[in-house]
């Protein structure tokens, strides 16, 4: 039976009931001599039984489903019963105050690590006798913040990412501008922040830095201090170092003490199918068979799935790999603008799968789901389910990502040899020594689960518990490198093969670009697809075409830019008025990795473009873009300040980025006859009205 179906039935019983109750009102109100005119006839009555209960033995059957857990028991699910809840009931302090929970942790998260401090505040709230429960502000009405005082004990922890040039994450986008335009009074309110961010980014933690204090101005208590995790060194270190104070804080502010019990860190159960069901995803977002039914709009839970026309190498030699890729969006009804981003949602290798599968001693083809125990959950599953455990960990698991502490406090669980338990326990502990042993053993030998699991053969996790534990693969954002105007149907991206090898003697690779590199078109076979979708940006050219711009960007950093110099070209041959274009491009050697080469300088022979070119490795004394900036501050002052242009960075954030930042500042000062002060106000100002923006990554 397909879900439409069950729908119409359960609607045909809902309906059938208010008839009912409309016929009875109306006979309420006839003389009772009318009485005597029936309804329904016995033998109406009797066939109408007789369907319902024929419906209700096919219902059971059909969804009854023989199940192994983990401990090898079979048993029958039986469907529970249906409540049909109001999509718009999104109370959540109706939600605590019914499930008996005074703890509500709220995240903002765009790549998923939020979401998973969160969970874990939660979770450990039962030993301070706090029930806790993970909400989505954007599923949550947050208007309710001024109602949470009148649960006892009650506080709100929020787990908030920066995102972009200072901003909320899609999912905190609303609340964010609640608390901006909003005076609501949240006196009496308790609660902590912890912040996400990056140090490499000029923003950084801006986003909880801002509710922190936000909150505060509108009568909220903190109990403890604003927690900054950077993710550009370990954050999670930062994470744990900061809960580990918040905990006693928040004991002592309510006067309770921690149980001292160890708490049971599984959300979620287990069920396993001997005989497949009818619903099993195979590597879907959301909706099941997405991937082959296709239908707009396209987003991140709906990604389309698009050819690949081209994949070619842009080195000409060398040892590295620079692939350009254009993918085919005809009739998807996406659109992008110059200085979007492409999604592009990877698998995992199948050799790291396979291994997962080998050391946890598990089929890799049982079909399994997880279900959450925490019936208020708005997350029923953590991925869609139920699916293969080979779907789980080639379509939904990063298994490539460092584990975080929490995961090797459960694993150490699972092992029979002492010191390999001891040395997980360390790791996960909050001591200085087991802060170091995880920095070196996990961060700098760069170990993944796959890892951690071979060098501890005593150690053998279950491998649901380990699909529970493990975050979500994240899709990856590659700048878009052409213009809409040209190739409306196509979008092209430009990325660099990840490969590199480890201390530990391993060889590791990139997830995404390991996995196009592949996906080459072959003339004689079905074009290769892959799951995409656009993310709009704000990096974007001026509106006015005679409006000058200058360009930094190394290496791929390039890949906006070719996109901004085609829309230009093509102004310029449509007879529009072109401002100055200037670009600062780097890259090791010209013979090697000089991408575009062809392009770029069939601009500048046409008279679009200015280049301006740094070969670090052409010359005994490397010479870098930035070294080139400074020496052409004539013309960056004529164009940023005598003729109001627009600049633009794209590349790495922690060197490059941060440098470029410092050069433009020493300009302003030594052309524009500023002062230190000045100078960052001006470049302040043209942040705000976009003539400064960075797309920026470390």
């Amino acid at each position: 039976m397909n879900s439409g179906f069950g729908f119409s039935w359960i609607s045909s019983l809902v309906m059938g009931s208010s008839i009912m109750e409309e016929t009875e009102a109306r006979l309420g109100t006839q003389q009772i001599s009318e009485a005597s005119d029936f309804l329904f006839l016995p033998l109406d009555i009797f066939i109408v039984a007789l369907i319902v209960g024929g419906i209700s033995w096919y219902l059971l059957n059909k969804h009854k489903k023989t199940i192994t857990v983990s401990s090898g028991r079979s048993y029958s699910i039986q469907p529970t019963s249906i409540t049909l809840q109001s999509p718009s009931d999104n109370s959540f302090i109706k939600k605590l105050q019914t499930s008996g929970r005074s703890l509500v942790v709220f995240y903002g998260s765009q790549t998923g690590t939020g979401e998973e401090f969160a969970g874990r505040l939660a979770k450990e709230g039962a030993r301070y006798r706090l029930k806790g429960m993970v909400a989505d502000p954007e599923e949550c009405d947050m208007e309710e913040l001024v109602n949470l005082k009148n649960i006892p004990n009650s506080l709100a922890v929020f787990c908030l990412a920066t995102y972009g040039e200072g901003d909320p994450t899609d999912n905190a986008m609303e609340f964010y501008e609640w608390l901006q335009n909003g005076d609501a009074d949240l006196n009496g309110l308790t609660y902590a922040v912890f912040g996400l961010g990056n140090k490499t980014y000029e923003h950084y933690n801006e986003v909880a830095i801002y509710v922190d204090k936000r909150l505060e101005e509108l009568g909220a208590t903190r109990v403890y201090d604003l927690g900054l995790g950077d993710d550009d060194a370990n954050i999670e270190d930062d994470f744990i170092t900061w809960k580990d104070k918040f905990w006693p804080a928040v004991c002592e502010h309510f006067g309770i003490e921690a149980t001292g019990e160890d708490i049971n860190m599984h959300q979620y159960r287990l069920e396993e199918f001997e005989e497949a069901p009818d619903r099993v995803f195979v590597g879907e977002m959301a909706r099941l068979h997405s991937l082959k039914n296709q239908r707009p709009p396209y987003d991140a839970k709906n990604p389309f799935l698009a050819k690949i026309k081209v994949n070619r190498e842009l080195h000409q030699q060398g040892d590295r790999s620079c692939m350009h890729i254009e993918f085919d969006i005809e009739g998807s009804k996406m659109r992008y603008d110059s200085g979007d981003h492409l999604a592009v949602y990877p698998i995992n290798d199948a050799e790291l799968v396979e291994k997962i599968g080998k050391l946890c001693g598990k089929d890799l083809e049982t079909i399994f789901t997880l279900i959450n125990t925490d019936e208020e959950s708005s997350k029923k599953h953590p991925f869609p389910c139920p699916c293969s455990y080979r779907t789980a960990l080639t379509h939904y698991l990063d298994i490539t990502q460092n584990p975080r502490t929490h995961v090797l406090k459960e694993l150490a669980e699972y092992c029979t040899d002492e010191a390999h338990k001891e040395k997980l326990r360390l790791m996960s502990s909050t001591s200085p020594e087991g802060k170091a042993l995880y920095q070196s053993w996990i961060i700098e030998d760069n170990r993944n689960i796959v890892h951690v699991i071979e060098d501890m053969p005593s150690c053998q996790p279950a491998l649901d518990h380990l699909c529970e534990l493990l975050p979500r693969l994240q899709p990856r954002y590659y700048s878009i490198s052409s213009s809409s105007k040209l190739y409306p149907n196509t979008v092209h991206i430009t990325a660099v093969v990840v490969e590199y090898d480890t201390p530990t003697g391993r060889h590791n690779k990139g997830v995404a670009t390991t996995w196009l590199k592949e996906k080459v078109p072959d003339p004689e076979k079905e074009a290769p697809v892959v799951p995409v979708f656009i993310r709009k940006s704000q990096f974007r050219l001026p509106t006015k075409t005679q409006t000058p711009i200058i360009m930094i960007g190394p290496g791929t950093g390039l890949a906006p830019f070719r996109g901004f110099i085609q829309e230009r070209n093509l102004s310029k041959t449509e007879g529009k008025p072109v401002g100055e274009s200037v670009l600062y491009f780097g890259c090791r050697k010209r013979s090697e990795d000089f991408i575009y080469e062809e392009e770029l300088l069939e601009y500048e022979k046409n008279g679009l473009l200015t280049l301006h070119l740094a070969f670090s490795r052409d010359q005994p004394q490397k010479v870098y873009v930035t070294h080139l900036l400074q020496q052409q501050a004539d013309e960056v002052w004529r164009v940023i300040g005598d003729n109001n242009g627009h600049l633009y960075i794209c590349g790495d954030a922690k060197t490059m980025a941060f440098d470029v930042r410092a050069i433009l500042i020493k300009i302003l000062q030594e052309k524009g006859q500023m002062t230190e002060q000045q100078a960052l106000a001006y470049l302040k100002k043209m942040e705000t009205q976009k003539r400064f923006s960075a797309d920026v990554w470390s």
